[in-house]
């Protein structure tokens, strides 16, 4: 099976076209443009992501195209019209692919969209499921919205099968942002305001679980025309992640107590409230569906995907 993977310089990305290569699948890689020290020297390079790309060059004889590729958050986003920008490449960008992709025959079309398409949070006792229409709140999951609505309508006209895929936030060896950020600081022993956090509970996948799970999708007949949430199957709260992380570090937790709304309060002064909303918040994902639709279960454990961040904090 032939395999075009987009976005292949990325987080999630390269680690999929390392598995699909593995498991001995003949995969093109394609790339905006090349990144020092990320690119394979076999990365096709397709330039910019919109509505005009040409696609055609690499289509030829694929199976099946596994869209990582997006415009992500942008820090200090200096568009004027921040929406706008995101619909162009993860909207047009990605119904433009979806058209050519179907009228050269290939037979599966893998998106990987963004559980911001179901909204930002949960209340602590509810999860997200794959039925739900969703709230996006911000451009980034408006946009992934939009692309997942145009990809279905493609699919009723076309014999093209589409798979949405909506992870929550993914973690793992390479990862950067907020993630790598709170593992450096555990790393140096920096006391954390979280042990009153012990209230919520959030969903999160390991790349390890995540393109198991993109691998699963690629073949299996029944993920054809069906969207998927994933995770690892275990929701921690902020203090428990805390924990484990300190754990798998070889350190004792530490951590102290301050009251939630001083918290919010600090972090609003500071321009931090996003950040401390996604702390506090409950953000659960229901993955019932994938076991019952495609036997999937997370192959791997948090502490066993926690393990393997120690190389790269």
């Amino acid at each position: 099976m032939r395999c075009l993977v987009t976005g292949s310089n990325g987080f999630v990305g390269r680690h999929l076209v390392f598995l699909l290569r593995e498991q001995g699948r003949d995969v093109v890689s394609v790339v905006r443009k090349n990144k020092p020290n990320v690119s394979n020297s076999d990365d096709v390079v397709i330039g910019e992501i919109n509505g005009d790309t040409n696609w055609l060059p690499v289509l030829h004889q694929v199976d099946c195209v596994i869209h990582t590729a997006a415009r992500v958050h942008q820090m200090n986003d200096t568009a004027v019209d921040p929406l706008q920008e995101f619909r162009r490449v993860n909207t047009e960008g990605t119904l433009n692919l979806a058209r050519q992709a179907a009228k050269n025959g290939v037979k599966r079309f893998i998106f990987i969209s963004s559980i911001k398409v179901n909204g930002e949070r949960t209340s602590h006792n509810e999860k997200f499921t794959a039925a739900e229409l969703g709230l996006p709140l911000d451009p980034y999951g408006i946009s992934k919205a939009e692309a997942e609505a145009g990809l279905r309508v493609i699919a009723k006209e076309s014999e093209l099968e589409v798979v949405i895929i909506r992870p929550p936030l993914v973690y793992g060896p390479g990862v950067k942002a907020n993630f790598l950020a709170l593992v450096k600081l555990i790393d140096k022993g920096i006391p954390l305001p979280f042990s009153k956090i012990d209230f919520n509970g959030r969903s999160l996948v390991s790349i390890q679980n995540l393109i198991n799970f993109i691998s699963t999708c690629i073949t299996h007949p029944r993920a054809a025309n069906e969207t998927f949430l994933v995770s690892d199957g275990c929701d921690l709260s902020t203090k428990e992640l805390v924990v484990k992380l300190s754990r798998t570090l070889g350190k004792t937790a530490k951590l102290f107590p301050v009251p939630v709304f001083l918290l919010l309060f600090c972090a609003a002064v500071l321009g931090k409230k996003p950040l401390a909303n996604r702390l506090i918040d409950s953000l659960r994902v229901d993955i019932g569906k994938n076991h019952e639709i495609l036997n999937w279960s997370p192959p791997f454990t948090v502490d066993e995907c926690f393990s393997k961040l120690i190389d790269f904090k």
